[in-house]
């Protein structure tokens, strides 16, 4: 399943967090790639930095990623307006334009604030209350897994699962966008206790990942 957008503003601001320490160790932005099974194919931290945020040919970096949500939304135009569809365009100016600037991490504060509107303007404008729906799934769906890889507190990992489960709620059964009961049923197993947490996060990944999967029909 895919939405207009990745999270990208929780990406960003966790990055942010480590920027300082990848700055001052040679190899502390391995353990942003190690959260998310990235193989470190970077000379430096200065590097990974400028590849994760300004390299269209790297598929994880912020470059990429908001390439192929403007993409996304000139399709959904008409579903999430054209004012909408500017705030994405606003935030690719505001990349590019920071990659020339002496102090990045400064001139990319703008950016956060612009996929907060943009975010705002997605609730303001999208009167289909299943199309709203379907699009805060994937931005729930994605947010959750990134905390969980992350190694968010639990009771963060928790507060957002709950988010996930009300949307999900919300889907009409008969629709192809039905949840895979079985994939949901771990998860809550998962994320039961803190404990099951901290010892089995990697399945709670991987039944998020194939959540939107068709449920088996059984003879």
């Amino acid at each position: 399943m895919s939405t207009i957008s990745k999270e990208h503003s929780d990406r960003l601001r966790s990055l942010d967090k480590l920027y300082d320490r990848m700055i001052d160790e040679k190899h502390g932005y391995k353990e942003f790639l190690g959260y998310f099974g990235l193989i470190d194919t970077y000379k430096d931290s200065r590097d990974f930095i400028r590849s994760f945020l300004y390299d269209e040919s790297n598929p994880n970096s912020a470059e990429f990623c908001l390439e192929r949500a403007y993409d996304n939304g000139i399709v959904l135009r008409e579903e999430i307006s054209t004012k909408t569809l500017s705030f994405l365009q606003m935030a690719k100016d505001t990349l590019y334009n920071s990659q020339s600037k002496a102090n990045i991490r400064l001139s990319l504060l703008p950016l956060k604030d612009i996929l907060y509107s943009f975010w705002g303007s997605v609730n303001e404008h999208i009167y289909d209350d299943e199309i709203r729906n379907i699009i805060y799934i994937g931005k729930t769906l994605e947010r959750l897994d990134m905390y969980i890889r992350m190694k968010y507190p639990f009771a963060d990992v928790e507060k957002e699962f709950i988010r996930l489960c009300k949307n999900l709620h919300r889907v009409p059964k008969g629709t192809p966008y039905r949840y895979n009961t079985n994939y949901l049923c771990t998860v809550v197993e998962v994320l039961g206790t803190e404990r099951d947490y901290e010892l089995f996060s990697d399945k709670a990944i991987k039944s998020l990942e194939h959540l939107f999967e068709p449920m088996e029909v059984t003879v």
